[in-house]
């Protein structure tokens, strides 16, 4: 899995020179400058949002009295540092739904970036089928809403473990390995569905390969921190990065299962 990882993360440094060398800055500008508002909008109203159920919870449950009338210091920092992982987590939460709206509405830019990105190393033209294209975009789609499920399921189970003190400290990190896999997993996708390869050998091949998924993810998060130029540039750099992995992971995949 470590050197999967390591192939999805130098992946991303090719990707830049790849898109520098054959200008396809149009394709990573524009859909990039589109999710970059959605986003700060989202991120705007999400926080609100988990400022407002971490009030909330603390009154009905009566936590925040209780903390007043015990006056205990220690009791305070446990309960104070459980919210902060409590908000860390329900931000996670909401930016998965986002970025499965996202993966959604773009679905026909990744979709396209992938094939163009193959044509180029391949040094072939696909010829355009507008009625597969259609089809691979309601793919992708598809894909995303099942990831979308399994991972609001994980995700819901960390967000109820993060309420358990001490414990619930470790549930922002194991939540990121969880958003990390699962957006990762949506941007390899493109590549089989390129490939006429089914959903379900997709997601078994890269249920086996987590490490390409977890890396590209890792990556994606990491270019998000960089405010503006990173939301910008993290969605569709994902879309080619991946596309370059697997080219790169042919060595370590089996021959039955390239993709």
């Amino acid at each position: 899995m470590l050197k999967e990882i390591i192939i999805s993360i130098q992946s991303y440094y090719k990707a830049h020179y790849f898109i520098r060398e054959h200008k396809l800055w149009k394709w990573i500008i524009i859909p990039g400058i589109i999710y970059c508002i959605l986003f700060v909008i989202s991120l705007y109203f999400f926080g609100l949002t988990a400022n407002n159920f971490i009030e909330w919870l603390s009154l009905k449950t009566g936590i925040k009295a209780w903390l007043a009338e015990n006056g205990s210091g220690l009791l305070g920092f446990l309960f104070a540092f459980g919210g902060i992982m409590l908000w860390l987590i329900q931000m996670l939460f909401y930016f998965s739904l986002f970025k499965y709206i996202w993966l959604i509405l773009g679905s026909p830019v990744f979709a396209y970036l992938s094939e163009k990105t193959a044509s180029i190393i391949e040094e072939k033209e696909f010829e355009f089928d507008a009625k597969q294209f259609i089809k691979d975009i309601f793919r992708g789609i598809r894909i995303a809403l099942r990831n979308c499920l399994w991972q609001s399921v994980y995700m819901i189970s960390i967000l109820i473990l993060s309420l358990i003190p001490i414990a619930g400290w470790l549930t922002p990190l194991l939540a990121l390995l969880v958003e990390c896999y699962y957006y990762g997993f949506s941007m390899l996708d493109y590549s089989f569905e390129r490939k006429k390869i089914s959903a379900s050998d997709s997601i078994y091949f890269i249920g086996n390969h987590k490490g390409l998924a977890i890396g590209n993810g890792l990556m994606f998060y990491l270019i998000q921190v960089v405010p503006i130029i990173g939301w910008v540039l993290a969605p569709t750099y994902a879309v080619v990065a991946a596309t370059l992995s697997l080219h790169e992971a042919k060595d370590i995949i089996p021959s039955n299962t390239e993709a």
